[in-house]
């Protein structure tokens, strides 16, 4: 990871660090502020992707020279930078764990210029997988848990990276699958992918179409709404029944356009009608939360769901509030003030007793079990690399057994969440005041 990922004021205000020598140990801590509209709960991601970039944060000389050319740094601390190795602390929840606005997610403990110099990096990690999988959390919640949920994003995704690290946090956040092929390969997830309406053009006919992809594709799943869904859904059956008789199956078929309640029940009855239950309906286009739910209402019969645009730029919530402060320093606890920008005082820890969090001073003990935990150490990760799989099968049971109060996906602009701060803290932020 180059060190000059990173925002120029980070630099600055490190130079003058280093040139006044202030470099003793401070606590930073990650937290998003409140509210978040329309999010009850958030779902903490990135966390294994910032450990990964962590030990890589290094400047190299060609960094150093371009600094140089600047001509705002002495070459005294460009000497520094040279050297830059991140030997601090690490403090977090677990990645996929159920958090909330105004608690610490996350907190770094490193001298001074160390714990500065990573803010940027963490925060583009954190925030956007954070974001993703929090949207996707919803997506998952809404299409219920015996729905397959694929991510379908990468074509409207914020670029290639933005589109890698949306499908790990979707599927971090319990999708079934990507369509993103090197996601695939880098995060061990599941590909999926069927055909597109250029594929179905580019035959004298429709049937043709689906008798060539059957006879070429070992699992096929026809897009039947390419000129009129339901004649698609007859020549589907037709496809499919030809190609029984070879010993071959066909998986299921998509809507991507029109009323698709009405059009997918109406194929649910033409597929059944024809002796072919087994053929699964799946379903896409500009799909979320919302959409799925209308769809259910609605009476819609689907097997499966490919998301894209509306999850991986978050459609209704584009960005995530996250912010990374000073808490802590040599002097004590330190407070930002700003209206409507406070943050909380010290070294925090927080506290979960069912979905009741208590957040409170380094030192206290509180109910239920402590959420963060030490995870990176003297340039070492001391949590082993996350296994994808296995945690998105814990992340699924945690979302589908989230009480109704937080299941609740209906819009909301100022959720109430259930973060409480100790008294011993509370005095703390009043005397701060």
């Amino acid at each position: 990871m180059p060190g000059l990922f990173l925002d120029l004021y980070e630099l600055t205000m490190a130079y003058s660090y280093f040139r006044q020598g202030m470099d003793q140990e401070a606590t930073f801590a990650y937290f998003v502020r409140s509210p978040v509209p329309h999010r009850r709960f958030l779902l903490f991601a990135g966390l294994d992707t910032f450990l990964e970039a962590l030990p890589q944060f290094r400047f190299a000389e060609e960094d150093l020279d371009y600094l140089q050319g600047l001509g705002l740094f002495h070459r005294s601390f460009l000497d520094y930078l040279a050297s830059f190795r991140f030997s601090g602390e690490v403090w977090a929840m677990d990645e996929g764990e159920i958090a909330f606005p105004n608690e610490p997610l996350l907190t770094v403990t490193a001298p001074r210029i160390q714990a500065q110099l990573i803010e940027t990096l963490l925060l583009n990690v954190l925030n956007y997988e954070t974001l993703v999988a929090s949207k996707a959390a919803r997506i998952l919640v809404a299409a219920g848990p015996e729905a397959v949920v694929v991510d379908f994003s990468p074509r409207r995704d914020h670029g290639v990276e933005a589109a890698l690290r949306a499908a790990r946090a979707s599927f971090l956040a319990g999708f079934h699958g990507t369509s993103n092929v090197l996601a695939g390969k880098l995060y061990g997830i599941p590909v999926v992918g069927t055909m597109a309406h250029s594929y179905v053009l580019s035959f004298p006919d429709e049937l043709s179409a689906f008798r060539t992809f059957v006879e070429d594709h070992p699992h096929p799943v026809l897009l039947i709404d390419t000129y009129d869904t339901i004649q698609g859904a007859r020549n589907a059956v037709r496809a499919a029944k030809e190609a029984k008789e070879t010993g071959k199956t066909v998986v299921g078929v998509r809507l991507d356009s029109g009323d698709l309640a009405v059009l997918s029940r109406e194929v649910r009855r033409i597929l059944d009608e024809a002796g072919l239950p087994e053929i699964r309906v799946f379903v896409s286009g500009d799909l979320d939360e919302y959409r799925i739910l209308e769809f259910r209402r609605r009476g819609g019969v689907a097997w499966g769901y490919g998301v894209g645009t509306r999850l991986g730029v978050s459609w209704d919530v584009p960005a995530l509030g996250g912010v990374y402060k000073l808490v802590e320093d040599e002097k004590g606890p330190r407070m930002k003030k700003s209206p409507g920008k406070l943050t909380l005082p010290g070294k925090c820890q927080v506290w979960r007793e069912g979905f009741a969090d208590l957040v409170t001073l380094d030192e206290e003990k509180g109910p239920g079990r402590p959420l963060l935990k030490k995870v990176f150490v003297r340039g070492e990760r001391l949590v082993s690399k996350l296994e994808l799989a296995r945690r998105r099968e814990e992340v699924r049971q945690s979302l589908f057994g989230l009480p109704p109060e937080l299941a609740d996906l209906s819009p909301c602009e100022v959720p109430d969440y259930p973060v409480r701060l100790s008294s011993k803290l509370q005095a703390l932020v009043e005397v701060a005041k």
